[in-house]
């Protein structure tokens, strides 16, 4: 198995370590850049451009982040990077700008974002930019369409299911994942404990990360049933919480 330690070595930085969004907004290279600094693990949120270029932004429309009406599909890379992140200096950043400023010094874990019928070859292209990147970098995704294509378009490449709930008909589909080469969870945190959990991380000794972790109640289960979490709004200590 894949040597998998460097994932749960250090807190994630949820779409980088912004501030809530009040000067320093997620997803943004200055949030990068504060995550990079402070020696936090570093999540963002990929979606693809109309021109095929990979673009780190959460939502599919832009009217949350940037104020303009419309969907990141519509756009090309080169408008979408034009465009301000809530009124501030830092623009939509594309997913090598992010690797390029981040250059290896702490861990990318890079959430695919698909909408169906517009992201077709998301993993592809980012599997291939990951071939060529120095640093330590991961995949994961709530989409099992995407997850599906992990093995194929992204061999080598730490992939991860994103997921959250506790009844049947969700863990059962979580467990279905586990034929795709999936070598990590992240899971919601007020989820846990829930035998899915329970049996990639102690039978498949697989690593969980936990998201997203804003209070002492979620650090105390992460600590409990997980291996380190994805956080954001405060500043944690450098330590693995397991």
């Amino acid at each position: 198995m894949t040597d998998l330690s460097w994932l749960t070595a250090r807190p994630v930085a949820h779409r980088g370590f912004h501030d809530m969004n009040k000067t320093r907004w997620e997803n943004t290279l200055s949030a990068f850049a504060a995550a990079a600094e402070r020696g936090y693990a570093i999540e963002c949120d990929v979606h693809l451009s109309s021109d095929g270029v990979p673009v780190i932004i959460h939502d599919g429309d832009l009217q949350r982040l940037t104020g303009q009406d419309g969907f990141v599909w519509q756009r090309t890379a080169a408008e979408l990077t034009a465009l301000k992140v809530g009124g501030t200096s830092d623009h939509v950043p594309t997913l090598q700008e992010a690797l390029d400023l981040v250059d290896g010094r702490v861990p990318m874990v890079i959430e695919l974002k698909g909408i169906p019928g517009r992201d077709e070859g998301l993993v592809a292209i980012v599997g291939k930019m990951l071939k060529r990147y120095k640093g330590k970098a991961a995949i994961m995704s709530f989409d099992h369409w995407l997850i599906r294509d992990f093995p194929k378009h992204a061999p080598g490449i730490p992939a991860g299911l994103t997921a959250y709930g506790k009844d049947v008909k969700l863990i059962e589909a979580h467990f279905a994942m586990l034929a795709h080469e999936i070598t990590f969870t992240s899971y919601a945190a007020g989820d846990l404990p829930n035998r899915f959990v329970s049996f990639v991380r102690e039978k498949l000794k697989m690593p969980v990360i936990t998201w997203t972790v804003h209070d002492q109640p979620a650090v105390d289960l992460t600590i409990k049933y997980a291996d380190q979490m994805t956080f954001e709004g405060f500043e944690p200590d450098l330590v693995k919480v397991a």
